[in-house]
């Protein structure tokens, strides 16, 4: 390989690396600006709507409902219940499941145009479709998430860790026990597909 031949590969080899270096320190500075940005969002909903009072406008779903607090272009604000699961009314693909109608009228009843209390979880506070992530006090003190397991309105939701995880796992199993709601003939095909691929003997317990 002649002298000439050799600066070319060498220069060849630099532009590389800087390029490589180049394109990783982009990488890296979009990945810390995207991690500031959810962890701005997350420090905006908290002042926003922890421990704060808000109106209930509408129940979407069991476990899903809107308070009287504008949300982007939103005019209400969406939660999705922490930690409970309760059957579809609405899904387009699973469309009415068993004992939908029913979990829908309890969270209707103990929240429709009422005051809630709003607390978010430390560990994260919007879901993958911008929705909300919180536990619902109600006037009376209690929580809705742990009514609706407790009366037997919902699954405890074990795809997503949260910080009463183990307590919700324990107030889903007295409901079980006591056939409380829908256990008391729900059968394994009327759970939630994602209940049925992670716990298949669930209903054997």
């Amino acid at each position: 390989m002649s002298r000439r031949q050799r600066l070319a590969v060498t220069i060849l080899c630099l532009l590389a690396a800087l390029f490589a270096a180049c394109f990783d320190y982009s990488c890296h500075s979009h990945r810390q600006q995207s991690t500031s940005s959810q962890q701005h969002a997350a420090v905006s909903d908290y002042e926003r709507y922890n421990d704060k009072t808000f109106r209930v406008v509408r129940v979407v779903d069991g476990d899903t409902i809107d308070i009287d607090m504008p949300d982007g272009n939103d005019a209400h604000t969406r939660i999705r219940l922490w930690g409970v699961d309760t059957p579809e009314t609405k899904h387009p693909k699973t469309g009415v499941m068993y004992f939908g109608p029913q979990a829908s009228e309890f969270t209707s009843k103990l929240t429709l145009e009422r005051q809630v209390r709003v607390f978010l979880d430390a560990k994260k506070s919007r879901d993958k479709y911008n929705r909300l992530l919180a536990y619902i006090q109600l006037p009376d003190g209690k929580f809705l998430n742990e009514e609706l397991l407790s009366e037997g309105f919902a699954y405890a939701d074990v795809r997503f860790k949260h910080s009463y995880y183990h307590k919700y796992m324990q107030l889903q199993s007295v409901a079980k026990r006591a056939k409380k709601g829908l256990w008391e003939s729900v059968t394994y095909e009327q759970l939630p597909q994602w209940l049925q691929k992670r716990e298949p003997n669930l209903l054997r317990k």
